[in-house]
């Protein structure tokens, strides 16, 4: 549904309850503020802009966290994506990962991932939002360790590349104040290996994108295989546009079209320092 037609949407209820000045006047607030052109001068922060587009091809379950949210996929156990804005602030909690271990999402339908799902597989159970972007909150540490949150990771992609990369971005968010993320789990074919009693399934590879709204905006992406591997980072570097080709999401698509064209076609890691 395009701006104009809510609009008149709007409009003609607000005439039925005698009141459609005001809502008019309160859209076009609205709209003018939506459509406000993104300058150096620009604020800091803005409202949802690391959410996708929904999915229509995939199974989606949107579950709102405290610190992320998740698009979860019933039929493989594991999200479609996972989203969250990262602030300089974030790091600086005293919460620690121990305080938190990994369990079952109660609100989506079994069958569901569980731990043992994972034991003697031969992966870890690897964060797509980590435990270290939640230090700042009890209750989003805990909720980084749900099984919604965490995919079948190759271990040396989890304790390697795939944490570096996880250290990257909070250098990054340090540095601009803020940054937005979207990452996930990519599968090639349709019929997936899985582990365990309740068959999760075991990416062929995992991908995250990078937007930092500070200055002239700018995004990066980048994708990992799930397997072994030991590269620096600008190896992995693709523009968004690639990654959204490769998984089928339209990543920030709240930005106005200008922008996301412009930030989602680069793939400039001189400008991230790697």
């Amino acid at each position: 549904m395009n701006r104009i037609f809510k609009l008149l949407v709007v409009c003609c209820l607000g005439s039925l309850l005698g009141s459609c000045d005001v809502v008019v006047k309160r859209m076009d607030a609205k709209v003018a503020e939506t459509k406000q052109e993104v300058t150096q001068s620009a604020p800091e922060t803005y409202e949802s802009i690391e959410l996708p587009a929904p999915l229509t091809s995939v199974p989606e379950q949107i579950l709102v966290r405290k610190g992320y949210t998740v698009s979860y996929n019933k039929d493989r156990r594991v999200p479609n994506w996972v989203a969250w804005h990262l602030t300089a602030a974030h790091l600086k909690g005293s919460v620690k990962r121990s305080d938190a271990s990994f369990h079952e999402d109660e609100e989506v339908p079994m069958p569901r991932a569980i731990d043992s799902d994972y034991v003697r597989s031969g992966y870890d159970r690897g964060h797509m939002c980590p435990a270290g972007d939640n230090k700042w909150s009890a209750k989003a540490m805990d909720e980084s360790f749900l099984f919604t949150n965490v995919c079948p990771q190759a271990p040396q992609l989890n304790r390697g590349d795939w944490n570096e990369m996880e250290q990257a971005c909070r250098k990054w968010a340090k540095e601009n104040g803020d940054i937005y993320i979207v990452c996930g789990p990519i599968f090639y074919k349709k019929r997936a290996k899985t582990i365990g009693k309740n068959k999760v399934a075991v990416p062929d590879a995992f991908f995250k994108v990078v937007l930092t709204m500070k200055g002239n905006p700018k995004a990066i992406g980048f994708i990992y295989k799930n397997g072994d591997g030991n590269r620096p980072k600008g190896d992995y570097a693709n523009s968004v546009d690639e990654v959204e080709r490769i998984t089928g999401i339209d990543f920030f698509p709240s930005l106005l079209d200008k922008i996301e064209k412009q930030v989602e076609a680069q793939c400039n890691p001189d400008d991230w320092n790697i």
